[in-house]
């Protein structure tokens, strides 16, 4: 049963990522926003509510590990495993957003995410709305810069253009459709991989920063290997960096507004924290060395072979 879980899991969510990169491109015409901003907002939120209803279930339950650790793990599974295996099928080009807003935003909150949890060994829900604050901000600028860089966006031939005529119905259903997917489909391959992991003893921190994160990043994996496919690859990136964003501070935000987040295991913060530090930070040397501006296949093996250092280490521990 546990095996039907995980296959049914996977198989709803590629398809939730199909549904869901063909109504954010549908969505970037009809706003004429740039497919980077759609990527970061729509696609981001829509992939990071696998990871919302799960920290806030765990918080719930007084699962504080895996609320953290669900996080934690899904931001370093996003860089070292989604976005390295997407830029071993087709290398990303890197725009200036990417190192003058959206990689010091993502820094930021992951540092602060780190002395929020160190001062206080928890988040507080005070804390929690201070992180809400910050995705606002984030956002308001994100329009801001969108609507003064209106109509200077170079076109892409690869886009289909019969997508600037679907109707705002069929733009919601398709977003329904690719959300309600993504949702079942987490469920699905998170329940079966947890009950396999617990079969074998695993503690609850080590399932949530290996099993269930990378369960519910798998939305972001569909999501983006589909639109690296596709050529759409301002979104793939957009939407990679936008889900590390929203899930410190909309998922553990919301998360810690209605439920204090409390650390529970020390290696939240002496080992796992540090991981997901590192391979945000490590993002800007390779866009930038040795040739800049491209993510190319080589720096994606690089990233997939840390992500498997970091999961052998994490098990093994």
């Amino acid at each position: 049963m546990d095996y039907i879980q995980l296959f049914l899991g996977l198989v709803l969510l590629v398809v939730g990522g199909e549904f869901l990169v063909r109504s954010s491109v549908a969505l970037s015409f009809k706003l004429h926003l740039s497919k980077m901003v759609i990527g970061l907002t729509v696609v981001s939120f829509a992939t990071s509510a696998p990871e919302l209803l799960v920290s806030l279930q765990a918080a719930l339950n007084g699962f504080s590990d895996i609320s953290l650790g669900n996080v934690i793990g899904s931001n370093i599974a996003n860089i070292g495993l989604v976005l390295g295996i997407t830029a071993i099928i087709a290398p990303l080009a890197i725009d200036k957003d990417f190192y003058k807003l959206n990689w010091p935003v993502m820094m930021i909150l992951s540092i602060a995410l780190y002395f929020i949890l160190k001062s206080g060994m928890q988040i507080s829900r005070s804390e929690g709305v201070a992180l809400l604050l910050m995705l606002f901000v984030y956002l308001w600028i994100l329009i801001k810069r969108a609507k003064k860089a209106r109509g200077s966006e170079p076109t892409d031939d690869s886009i289909d253009e019969g997508l600037s005529k679907a109707s705002n119905f069929k733009i919601t259903v398709w977003l329904l459709i690719g959300g309600v997917a993504l949702y079942a489909g987490s469920e699905f391959l998170v329940n079966g991989a947890v009950s396999l992991a617990e079969g074998f003893g695993i503690s609850e921190r080590v399932i949530a920063v290996t099993v269930i994160a990378v369960g519910t990043s798998i939305p972001e994996l569909a999501a983006s290997v589909i639109a690296a496919l596709k050529k759409e690859k301002a979104i793939s990136l957009g939407n990679l960096i936008g889900s590390n964003i929203f899930n410190i501070s909309s998922v553990l935000g919301i998360t810690a507004i209605i439920q204090p987040i409390a650390v529970k295991s020390e290696e939240v913060l002496t080992n796992d924290i540090f991981w997901m530090i590192g391979f945000a930070a490590i993002l800007l040397p390779l866009v930038f060395l040795p040739k800049s501006y491209q993510l190319g296949r080589k720096r994606g093996i690089v990233l997939v072979v840390a992500y498997a250092i970091f999961i052998g280490l994490t098990v093994l521990k």
